[in-house]
């Protein structure tokens, strides 16, 4: 499969990588079609998916089985009038459907919209109405169907309603039952025209970690944007049985549960649950024999708590994260306890992974590794000429004439955004680092969250992975407060382990304190420090340090 869309399909060093990386890319690429069904054809018994819940239940589909359901899918949304164009909305959690109905959409041209069980009603009618939403599928969850039902009447270009997981019947009328009404469907007849690249296939809304959420749109050469995804960084192959954590309603579920890993020709993984357990986890891991694992630093942290000797892991080949940046000591503990290292990646939702950890490198802990092969990268000062190694700045693509695969087309309906962060043939990402010697690239933090104090300018990782390493610490945020004497001084807000729970107090700030001015620059210590329960975050697992700024000004 992959030898249909790369001149060279296998790289053994990273000058390899980046000077003969080419993609071959059909004039109307559709990913359902032209990956999905071709795997059908020339694999049909391989095994696309496997899902199973914390209820038990498991479904398993082969290649062949994945394509009869999601044209017979595809059949019912095009029963109900939806196509070419229209915009369509999943709060499907992790069921089942949500693959059926991306792939679904995917083979009508429809525009899909993934989304989060935990929006509200104020979130639903935004999202609606931005993005002149068509029809919505749900999963029959109380909570999503009362607060969609609430946003209708300010949601008037919504025509559609599709429940999902209910054989009961509908009173109201109000909505289409996926599990009644699919099955009836007629036989699926391919549209004539179902798209050009450059039409909107996928949008996103940020996770917001800053501001009001943004509406990322992508065309549908964004798949093969994560062929590298799937192929080199999670190194998959057919055979791999790969697990990522994400909500589906985030963008890391298609980095990680969709399209980089059926261009590998792997199996995708489910497990379906309400509520995280690092136990249950690797429980599944064990049970299922998975073979590639990938998940945000936040589950990592929670996992090596746990006393990994007592879970047979020894299926288990290869390791990723993304989502934040990793702490070096959550790296050094997971290769000690089961000898893997972790590889790490970097990308937005505006763009496929921009820089990573591949397999033909060495992972130095804390890096994000060097840049993708797809994208020109580069890091620039605050006046816009290039860093130095080893000088901070902010990480940017190079764009030029010609949009590079992967990268989105805009933020929909918001000029003004798109071209506040991509002006001049560079798309600004925002974040900071600076690159080493080798070409590998350090995560320093968001610009808006580097703190200014007496004259320095740090960064709120390299503070937060020297408090990592303390024992006592799971998670924590650096932020900076304002302060008349200094600008501003390092505030950090730390979650404890629940053995040390007990301990919080003047004691163990000052050890904490005393700690990182070992561990790193003495002027970097958190001068303030908070215990909390939990950090605020998005649905995507990221902090939300904006939040912890916004209490602390508030008082």
């Amino acid at each position: 499969m992959v030898e249909r869309f790369l001149r060279k399909t296998h790289f053994d060093s990273i000058e390899d990588y980046n000077k003969n990386l080419e993609f071959i890319i059909p004039e109307h690429f559709n990913f359902a079609y032209d990956v999905m069904d071709a795997w059908a054809e020339e694999n049909p018994d391989g095994l696309a998916l496997l899902w199973t819940n914390d209820q038990g239940e498991e479904q398993r589909a082969t290649f062949a089985q994945l394509k009869q359901q999601t044209d017979q899918a595809a059949a019912f949304l095009q029963s109900l009038g939806i196509g070419k164009g229209d915009p369509v909305m999943l709060i499907l959690k992790r069921r089942y459907e949500w693959w059926l109905a991306m792939l679904a959409l995917c083979k009508l041209g429809a525009v899909v919209i993934p989304a989060t069980h935990m929006l509200t009603k104020k979130d639903i009618k935004y999202r609606n109405t931005r993005a002149s939403v068509k029809a919505i599928i749900c999963v029959d969850d109380d909570y999503v169907v009362s607060q969609v039902e609430a946003a209708m009447p300010e949601s008037p270009t919504v025509k559609l309603l599709v429940k999902v997981g209910t054989e009961k019947a509908e009173p109201s009328g109000a909505w289409h039952l996926w599990q009644q009404e699919w099955q009836q469907a007629p036989p699926f007849v391919r549209p004539a025209h179902v798209n050009d690249n450059d039409d909107t296939m996928l949008m996103y809304f940020t996770s917001g970690t800053s501001g009001e959420p943004k509406m990322v749109s992508h065309d549908f050469l964004y798949a093969m944007g994560h062929l590298t995804t799937g192929v080199f960084w999670h190194n998959l192959h057919p055979g791999s049985l790969h697990l990522t954590v994400a909500d589906t309603g985030w963008g890391k579920a298609v980095w990680g549960k969709f399209y980089g890993q059926w261009f590998a020709g792997a199996t995708v993984f489910v497990f379906d649950h309400e509520k995280f357990s690092a136990d249950t986890l690797l429980r599944q891991m064990e049970k299922y024999r998975v073979t590639s694992f990938c998940a945000p630093p936040t589950i990592y942290r929670f996992m090596i708590r746990e006393d990994l000797a007592k879970y047979d892991l020894s299926a288990l080949e290869y390791c990723c994260t993304a989502g934040e940046a990793l702490n070096p000591a959550v790296f050094d503990k997971l290769h000690e306890k089961i000898g893997l290292r972790i590889m790490e990646g970097f990308g937005q939702t505006e763009t496929t992974m921009t820089l990573g950890t591949f397999p033909w490198m060495t992972p130095k802990p804390g890096s994000m590794g060097i840049p993708n092969g797809q994208y020109d990268i580069d890091l620039l000062r605050a006046d816009g000429t290039p860093c130095e190694d080893g000088e901070k700045g902010e990480i940017v693509i190079r764009v030029g004439n010609k949009k590079p695969l992967g990268l989105f087309k805009e933020y929909y309906r918001d000029e003004e955004l798109t071209l506040e962060a991509w002006h001049d043939g560079i798309y600004h990402t925002g974040d900071m680092a600076w690159r080493d010697e080798d070409g590998y690239y350090w995560f320093e933090g968001r610009k808006d969250d580097v703190i200014k104090s007496s004259g320095y300018r740090i960064g709120p990782f390299e503070v937060e992975s020297a408090l990592m390493t303390h024992p006592a610490v799971v998670e924590c945020a650096i932020t900076g407060v304002p302060d008349d004497v200094r600008g501003m001084v390092v505030k950090a807000t730390v979650v404890l382990g629940k053995e040390w729970k007990d301990k919080a107090g003047d004691a163990l700030v000052k050890e904490l304190q005393q700690h990182v001015k070992h561990v790193t620059a003495p002027y970097k210590y958190p001068r303030i420090v908070e215990f909390v329960d939990e950090l605020p975050k998005t649905i995507s697992g990221k902090i939300r340090r904006v939040e912890i700024r916004k209490k602390d000004a508030a008082g």
